[in-house]
């Protein structure tokens, strides 16, 4: 289905739509003897989704329900579907009133016992979701748990008999390549098939969890949360998304779409299944790519593993772990990039001891680190507190520094825990804006120093020793921290 609120909720440098599938002809180089028992067995596992939900009618305004932003707007006004919806839609109460909306979207079975899987944006608003299966029967489902952050939904219906089913694929042994078969509710055309190949595989689009499976089998609206199948018939991905123009009324396919790996959203569905929600591992830092300027000022050798650029109250600092630690694997697997452990530490369960191995200093420490649950730490974060005391104004290295001060805090809306030294201004091609610094970052360490005055932040250079060309400075920009390679002043 396609919730036209949520319009740019992927966020990339063209605008994403949500998925859909649209009939296609298989392409000749896929042409597979038995692909139309293949799609004859499955399809009865695949429902179509029609959600009801409340809208506020602006005031002054007639608010057809077949707006410019409803999928339903590209409907012929003498379409027999055009006026099967509006046979549906009782009328409104006039301007300020609120009116349903329907709007459509796809699923499949993964129980005998009526568990379906769709997307979080098909559902999230509902007030009430139809299921019908391919014989035509109808059901009311019930939403069994959401996750937003995988774009991932739980449904119930309740059947006298037991529904087909499909399985959940390897998700990571998908190669660039490898023929797919979608097969979902168009622009409500339900039980419609389409097939192209894996065009590309670790996508991200926006979230932290994001992993998504590329494809150029055709994607259109109306299909979000229906599946993507290997050969084998095993779900592989959970469409998802489209790169589109930026319009969902006037959009399609462009042979670009996306699909949620099947390896995220299993365990996803797991969870909801038993708890109605999700709990995911929560180890308590924030951390950045380690680039080679990074590596030079911390005096590594390479670029290996993930810098903590935060701690927060909770796990990681009770375990003992610093800013500026290196994290170079994570309970016996090597750490190589920030998706990577991202995943690995919110796959891990809740309450479980993991060993962190952490660099610092040129010396690798084993810490035991016991897990919180991301989603209790999250309306509560906090950043590990850092002792010390505020003054004055200097350039150095380009950029015109100030001791933050009651009166610094004020005048550039700091909060009151703000510490460090704040950035007045950046000269363009200095050392500091060649760093990525930026006005108003405040400057909170040096290396593993904290510096609070201007004879902090040169003394702490001068500890660093005359060997390193990058200085790590870690920096607070809007509540986030972030490290960042300043060259030594000559």
């Amino acid at each position: 289905m396609d919730i036209l609120s949520n319009i740019g909720r992927h966020r990339t440098s063209a605008a994403l739509a949500l998925a859909g599938v649209a009939c296609m002809a298989l392409p000749a180089a896929h042409a597979h003897e038995g692909m139309a028992d293949l799609v004859e067995s499955l399809t009865p596992s695949v429902v179509s989704i029609t959600v009801t939900s409340e809208v506020q009618r602006p005031s002054g305004s007639d608010f057809p329900f077949f707006d410019e932003q409803s999928p339903f707007s590209q409907l012929p006004p003498d379409s027999p579907f055009r006026r099967f919806f509006e046979e549906r839609m009782p009328g409104d109460g006039g301007p300020g009133s609120s009116r349903p909306r329907l709007a459509t979207g796809s699923g499949f079975i993964i129980s005998p016992d009526g568990y379906i899987v769709t997307n979080h944006h098909v559902i999230e608003d509902a007030t009430e979701v139809l299921i019908e299966l391919k014989d035509g029967t109808e059901f009311e489902a019930r939403i069994i748990g959401m996750d937003p952050k995988t774009d991932t939904a739980l449904l119930k219906i309740d059947h006298d008999e037991d529904l087909p089913v499909v399985e959940f694929g390897d998700s990571d042994e998908v190669r660039v390549g490898d023929a797919v078969l979608a097969i979902g509710n168009p622009h409500g055309l339900g039980f419609s098939v389409s097939a192209g190949v894996i065009s590309a595989r670790d996508r991200m689009l926006d979230g932290a969890y994001d992993d998504y499976l590329q494809t150029d089998a055709a994607i259109n609206f109306g299909n979000s949360g229906g599946p993507l199948f290997n050969l084998e018939g095993e779900v592989i991905g959970v469409n998802t998304a489209i790169l589109g123009n930026g319009r969902r009324s006037s959009g399609g396919s462009i042979g670009i779409a996306f699909s949620m790996a099947s390896n995220v959203t299993s365990k996803v569905v797991d969870q909801l299944r038993e708890y109605g929600t999700t709990r995911r591992g929560w180890l308590g830092v924030g951390v950045q790519p380690l680039t080679e300027e990074l590596s030079a000022a911390w005096g590594l050798d390479d670029t290996d593993g993930v810098l903590i650029a935060n701690v927060f109250e909770g796990p990681a600092l009770e375990a003992g772990v610093r800013r500026g630690d290196l994290i170079a694997g994570f309970d016996g697997t090597q750490i190589d990039d920030v998706s990577e452990f991202v995943r690995l530490v919110g796959d891990s369960p809740v309450g479980s001891t993991v060993q962190l191995e952490i660099v610092r200093e040129g010396e690798t420490l084993i810490l035991p680190v016991t897990l919180g649950r991301r989603e209790d730490a999250e309306e509560s974060i906090m950043p590990a507190a850092l002792d010390r005391e505020p003054e004055t104004s200097s350039m150095l290295s380009g950029m015109e520094l100030v001791e933050i001060t009651d009166e610094v805090r004020e005048q550039h809306d700091l909060p009151a825990e703000a510490r460090g030294l704040y950035v007045v201004k950046v000269e363009q091609d200095s050392a500091a804006d060649k760093a990525n610094i930026r006005e108003g970052d405040v400057i909170m360490t040096v290396g593993p120093n904290a510096v609070t005055t201007l004879d902090d932040f040169t003394v702490a250079i001068a500890e660093l020793g005359e060997t390193r060309r990058y200085l790590p400075l870690l920096i607070d920009r809007g509540g986030s921290a972030l490290y960042v390679p300043l060259e030594r002043p000559s």
